[in-house]
């Protein structure tokens, strides 16, 4: 995905945050690939870079994308180990993961309705 032309970021910074997201290594490494100057300036100059708010809002978006892209492998994981894990443990739990973020949640046991009007009178006379 290309960067937006409303987010204006320079090749480098481009490349910094591409590199913290899809490889999840430091800012000093992800500084040195990216271009910036190698060791603790190099470091100093992304860690600004990443604090401006337009190459904050890149990397949301690219973080965005990317758990999007992981999110399908995620669930077919939890899918297969809510049918084919040795532990029945493992299965329960995977299940109720499944129908929990498909909108099947248990009772909440704690809800307590209170029905009835209360009247406080106080006289000060």
């Amino acid at each position: 995905m290309s960067v937006p032309a409303n987010l204006k970021l320079t090749p480098k910074q481009t490349a910094l945050v591409d590199t913290l997201v899809s490889e999840g290594c430091s800012i000093k490494e992800a500084a040195e690939k990216a271009g910036y100057a190698k060791g603790e300036s190099g470091r100093v100059s992304a860690s600004k870079a990443l604090s401006t708010p337009h190459v904050q809002q890149y990397m949301q978006m690219k973080m965005s994308e990317t758990f999007g892209l992981t999110a399908t492998g995620a669930l077919a994981t939890v899918a297969r180990l809510s049918r084919n894990a040795k532990s029945e443990y493992v299965q329960l739990e995977a299940s109720k993961d499944l129908l929990d973020r498909a909108g099947y949640k248990p009772i909440d046991r704690s809800q307590v309705q209170v029905a009835g009007d209360i009247k406080v009178s106080i006289d000060l006379g």
